[in-house]
């Protein structure tokens, strides 16, 4: 699995990658891209939605399944990763560099793991 360092994460695996103090882009981890399988589907957030943390802000479609993503942080959607909606395999190829959306006015940021605190609740969910 991997889990760049520079990365924080949330506990419903999604990654948050800082760009300011008070912005952010947002995406799946590469343990849930690979736990959901081949992504056929993605839908994004309007922009200028506000996210709230432990809320679903989007989803994503898998060949299992449809599965809801949930905002890791607070914030307004400023932009959305449009490549994803004609190419939302590119989140299994590269998921870190596949942001699903960015958010400014970024607050509840408590909660946010890093990533060896992000491997151990991987490595609970394995068991």
């Amino acid at each position: 699995m991997n889990t760049p360092k520079e990365l924080k994460y949330a506990k419903t695996h999604e990654w948050v990658r800082f760009t300011s103090d008070t912005e952010c882009e947002v995406g799946l981890s590469d343990f849930a891209q690979d736990a959901l399988g081949d992504l056929v589907f993605v839908n994004l957030p309007e922009t200028d939605t506000e996210a709230i943390r432990g809320e679903t802000i989007c989803d994503v479609e898998s060949v299992k399944a449809v599965s809801d993503v949930y905002a890791p942080v607070s914030g307004t959607v400023t932009a959305v990763n449009e490549d994803l909606l004609d190419s939302p395999e590119l989140i299994n190829n590269d998921p870190y560099g596949a942001w699903l959306f960015r958010l400014s006015n970024v607050t509840d940021t408590d909660e946010l793991l890093d990533a060896e605190g992000y491997e151990k609740v991987c490595a609970e969910e394995e068991q």
